[in-house]
């Protein structure tokens, strides 16, 4: 497959994630293989796969026909609505993401295994196209790229890998602090109606998607991407918006790569170990002091 997309870099068709295309390997080829779709990104002179999911064959014939059709819309229309009007800065970005997130496992798999086992496999476009239906949004080109490289973070003991040993959330997780929190706001809209303009209040936004929790097990608060503009920001079960964080996905997480790599520079928190868990300073209890190992280089 590798050798026919560098002869023929455009024979796949675009798949849910705009700058990255999808071909279909017929599982007959090898031993007890289903039928594979393969997902890959093509820029000049360059072609990385990015994942590898099997079909299953109830779906197969749905599946080519929905594909044969968003091919033929976009022939029509001169390119579909959902992709980017840049593919190369599409591209980028998930070569940034999926870089970032390779060097924070690859770190974990080295110095933190219980961390690093931990972490879920990635989703498959099937759940991630169930999730944007649960939304009713469509997923940030940059955090579609990370659900497909790992679909939550179970932590060990408590603690997530992310600065502050937070935790990427599930997609079912998501799918529930999200409806949580836009039933807030409909109920904060009733009030508003009688409030002055100027005094309505926003708990929350259509385009806030929750992607960080506290920690595995506590969902109280966290961080969300914000699908308009990029950027993460806080988000509380009480409400409480304490201002922006100003970073994207991408920064996010090479920041958070920077500072497992490069400890004495970190900033923001200080990354240690407790035996084969990745645990950050900001989340050592006193009694756990003595045993926690911090990062030195």
């Amino acid at each position: 497959m590798a050798a026919q997309l560098a002869e023929d870099p455009d024979m796949g068709v675009p798949s849910g994630l705009p700058g990255v295309l999808t071909v279909r390997v017929d599982g007959d080829l090898f031993e007890d293989c289903p039928d594979l779709f393969v997902g890959y990104v093509r820029e000049p002179d360059w072609i990385q796969i990015r994942f590898v999911n099997p079909v299953r064959p109830a779906d197969l014939p749905d599946r080519e026909q929905e594909q044969e059709g968003e091919k033929g819309r976009e022939q029509e229309q001169g390119g579909a609505q959902d992709q980017p009007a840049d593919p190369v800065a599409a591209a980028v970005t998930v070569r940034e993401i999926a870089g970032a997130w390779q060097r924070i496992t690859r770190w974990l798999q080295d110095n933190a295994p219980d961390s690093y086992a931990a972490l879920r496999p990635g989703a498959g476009p099937t759940a991630l196209a169930a999730l944007e239906e649960d939304l009713g949004i469509r997923i940030p080109l940059e955090l579609h790229a990370l659900w497909l490289l790992t679909a939550g973070d179970d932590g060990h003991d408590g603690w997530g890998c992310l600065p502050g040993n937070k935790a990427l959330m599930p997609l079912d997780a998501v799918a529930a602090a999200y409806r949580l929190k836009m039933d807030a706001q409909t109920h904060e809209d009733i009030r508003n109606a009688d409030r002055p303009e100027d005094e309505r209040i926003t708990v929350w936004k259509a385009t806030w998607i929750p992607v960080v929790a506290l920690g595995p097990a506590d969902r109280t608060s966290g961080l969300y991407l914000d699908a308009a503009t990029g950027y993460l920001g806080p988000w509380s079960r009480y409400d409480e918006h304490p201002g922006d964080e100003l970073d994207t996905l991408v920064t996010y997480l090479e920041e958070a790569a920077d500072m497992l790599e490069a400890p004495a520079l970190a900033t923001r928190d200080e990354p240690g170990l407790l035996g084969g868990t990745l645990v950050w300073r900001s989340s050592i209890a006193p009694a756990q002091e003595d045993r926690w190992q911090p990062l030195t280089g």
